[in-house]
């Protein structure tokens, strides 16, 4: 029974946005349902907030969080509908639903809405709203994709500063500080907002909690929250690291009790919060694609604020690397990244593949000169670039820039700030 009063008083109020405009530059295709998913806290409320302001003024947008909203069934759905027609005189045919998961068999009410001729933007923070997921409940009628939170192009817009090509001494050095604040505190909108060191840590520590609660605990039903939370804390102090399953047991044997099920069934519901990201070996087999080792990343490297032991720059543009890799997935829908790694131990960060080739290699490392660039990332790049036949080579350092021929193989070098710039 839904509670008529609130949702009268919800449908009347103005919903007006307030913020930083997104990049994503998100399609809607009729008679397909959109879902934007991503972390929580990322931004999607505020996103379809945008969308009601400027594209959809007549639409209906309802967030399922909301207290009144929660649990809500298909059939009180529909009962919402008809109290928005009674007090705004028309009805909605373009639906904004944010956070879908926490309707009660939101599949099959999708399904119907679509049906119905409705059209459909949803939002969740789950990954079973990737379209993959629900392919077989939508039918393929579902396009996705990802809203992490801010780039650093949009960090930079948050905080009033353009940067461009050619720069001052004094506008590189304010580039470099607004890059070592990006990736200590992320790019959370409300972090990035915040005035002080206090505020940004608090807000973070409240949102590692809300996600291992809300979105790990809660929704999967976790039996032994000692487990949950060590491994989480593991997967959050380890990011940009590679991981085995033993790895895993390793740390969690002489702490608390588990089985081997239990492990597989936690990590993956650790994905499903969106928090963490695990990477692909390399290889043209199937199999070794998709079994362990696997490398770490966190949707935001703030979220490792609350479990911090040291301040590993390196780890961090690694990490804010993939993340820029990601998001370049909406746009290029048949990109896919791993990292690889040969007999010998020799790795390359990242691997670029767009359908059937490999477009690039990319090594990260935290290097301001030349002479500070280990041989062996160099080597690394030469050996994958051999053996995967690519030659575009790219190098992401902090504060060095070049083109260097070595060994007939070109490679370019290219400072951080100015590759998530785009300058």
């Amino acid at each position: 029974m839904i509670e008529r009063e609130m949702i009268i008083d919800y449908i009347k109020r103005e919903k007006s946005f307030s913020g930083i405009k997104r990049e994503s530059n998100i399609s809607h295709i009729g008679g397909k349902i959109t879902s934007i998913i991503g972390p929580r806290r990322s931004g999607k409320t505020f996103y379809l907030l945008y969308l009601l302001n400027s594209k959809y003024q007549k639409a209906l947008y309802l967030n399922f969080e909301l207290l009144f909203l929660k649990k809500l069934s298909a059939n009180e759905f529909f009962e919402i509908m008809k109290l928005h027609e009674e007090i705004k005189g028309y009805t909605p045919k373009i639906l904004l639903l944010d956070e879908i998961q926490e309707v009660k068999d939101w599949q099959t009410l999708l399904r119907t809405l679509l049906d119905y001729g409705y059209e459909i933007i949803v939002t969740g923070s789950s990954s079973k709203l990737l379209s993959k997921e629900i392919a077989t409940q939508l039918r393929g009628r579902s396009i996705s994709y990802l809203l992490l939170p801010f780039s650093f192009r949009e960090f930079l817009k948050a905080k009033n500063f353009k940067s461009e090509k050619f720069l001052t001494f004094e506008e590189k050095g304010k580039t470099l500080r607004f890059l070592r604040e990006y990736l200590d505190f992320g790019g959370f909108p409300e972090v990035v907002l915040s005035n002080n060191r206090f505020q940004k840590e608090k807000l973070l520590k409240t949102y590692f909690d809300e996600i291992f609660l809300k979105d790990f605990v809660e929704r999967h039903e976790i039996k032994s929250i000692e487990l949950g939370r060590l491994l989480f804390e593991f997967i959050f102090q380890n990011f940009s690291k590679e991981i085995s399953i033993k790895n895993i047991q390793k740390y969690l044997e002489k702490r608390v009790p588990f089985s081997k099920k239990t492990i597989y069934s936690y990590l993956e519901n650790v994905v499903d919060t969106l928090s963490v990201f695990f990477l692909d070996r390399f290889s043209i087999s199937v199999y070794v694609r998709k079994s362990w080792p696997k490398k770490i990343y966190i949707a935001d490297t703030g979220s490792s604020i609350p479990l911090s032991f040291s301040g590993d720059i390196g780890k961090k543009m690694e990490n804010t690397v993939f993340l820029e890799l990601l998001r370049k997935t909406n746009d290029r829908p048949l990109m896919e990244i791993f990292y690889w790694k040969d007999y010998r131990g020799r790795e390359v960060d990242f691997v670029v593949k767009e359908g059937l080739k490999v477009k690039q290699l990319i090594q990260v490392t935290y290097a301001s000169g030349r002479d500070e660039i280990e041989k062996r990332e160099i080597k690394s790049l030469l050996k994958a670039s051999e053996s995967l036949r690519c030659k575009n080579l790219l190098c992401i350092t902090w504060d060095f820039e070049g083109v260097e021929t070595i060994e007939r193989k070109k490679i370019k070098f290219v400072p951080l700030w100015r590759w998530l710039t785009n300058i």
